[in-house]
């Protein structure tokens, strides 16, 4: 249990069904495209994830998971390899977590799409190619079906299967000591930090 004096929660487990988005090197941009990142705040910017993905210039559905009903309510998100590339923006984790995403398990992250989306207390858990895939595949057979990302002790649970996954270090401790809301825990601390502040001589 964290020491700090803020209301930030502990992050040990998240379950909820898969939605399997396959491809190496998916960016940001293909996440959030630009166009709709001029917004005052992050509300309402789910409905525009993977936008460009999933609808053509007239606004049709193209042929993508997320706009499949068998996993509109899904909150683990499965990806392969280098998800979150290319540019450093916030919007793209803020627009997946207004969808409804809470987890990603993945072949590897960006470190900046990693951190921005520690920041908002989702887990972005990383395993081999063949266990991504073995899970992709389990989802579009079993979309109704619970997958369990364990934090703390680095498994995921899906059928009747669990598998090891890796955490990295402080991502896991942040989550599993509720840490990882650096703002809350400045905000929390406050007289603490002008005390600091108060204390050096070159502020």
């Amino acid at each position: 249990m964290s020491d700090f004096d803020a209301d930030i929660p502990e992050v040990r487990e998240v379950t909820g069904t898969g939605v399997p988005i396959r491809g190496n090197d998916i960016d940001t941009d293909q996440i959030i495209p630009a166009r709709f990142m001029k917004v005052v705040t992050f509300d309402g910017l789910g409905q525009f994830a993977f936008f460009d993905v999933r609808y053509d210039d007239e606004d049709n559905q193209k042929d993508h998971p997320m706009n499949e009903d068998r996993f509109r309510d899904a909150s683990v998100m499965v990806v392969n390899d280098n998800f979150g590339c290319g540019s450093s923006r916030e919007h793209a984790p803020q627009a997946l977590m207004r969808w409804g995403i809470d987890a990603f398990i993945g072949e590897s992250f960006a470190e900046i799409f990693a951190g921005n989306c520690l920041a908002l207390g989702m887990p972005t858990v990383t395993a081999d190619h063949e266990t991504i895939a073995d899970l992709q595949d389990w989802i579009e057979n079993n979309p109704d079906a619970e997958i369990d990302i364990d934090v703390e002790s680095e498994t995921v649970t899906y059928g009747d299967r669990t598998v090891e996954v890796t955490v990295d270090d402080a991502q896991r401790q942040a989550l599993v000591e509720g840490i990882w809301d650096t703002t809350a825990l400045m905000s929390a601390n406050e007289n603490e930090i002008d005390r600091t502040a108060q204390s050096l001589p070159y502020v």
